[in-house]
């Protein structure tokens, strides 16, 4: 039992930073977990950029583990190809979100809500910086803008 508790923990660290599909169970699990929301809107099949984002920056293992205890993530994804459509309810609620965040259709975009939804901080387009640095960006952010 002992080393149960001591495994999970560390595979945790291990695994890749997980995105909540629905946004609705993000903002609930933000406001129980005091974290933030970072959406990020992107073309997961025919934006190069976006494409970029997630292999260097939010697939990177120190953005994963550090994204795992600080935020809760949700990506607001608009693939093209038919194989690669989402669920309708999903597309809906991504459709709702650009409306919402992204009026101007920017891919990508990203937007960091503090947990009772208001934005604190938004990039546009890919961010010409490592991943430790998006963290640090992020961290400063959430520092300076203290939990509702």
């Amino acid at each position: 039992m002992k080393l149960i508790c001591l495994v999970i923990p560390l595979l945790s660290w291990l695994m890749p930073a997980q995105w909540e599909p629905d946004m609705v169970r993000a903002q609930k699990n933000a406001r129980e977990q005091h974290k933030a929301i970072l959406l990020n809107f992107s073309g997961s099949d025919w934006c190069a950029p976006c494409i970029k984002m997630h292999k260097e920056i939010f697939n990177a293992d120190d953005f994963s583990q550090w994204a795992n205890q600080h935020l809760i993530l949700v990506n607001a994804d608009f693939p093209r190809e038919k194989k690669h459509q989402l669920p309708k309810n999903i597309q809906e609620q991504n459709n709702r979100l650009a409306d919402s965040y992204n009026p101007k259709g920017v891919f990508p975009f990203t937007v960091l809500l503090d947990e009772s939804g208001t934005v604190v901080r938004s990039w546009e387009g890919y961010p010409k910086i490592s991943s430790p640095e998006f963290i640090q960006e992020i961290s400063a952010t959430l520092s300076t803008n203290p939990k509702k």
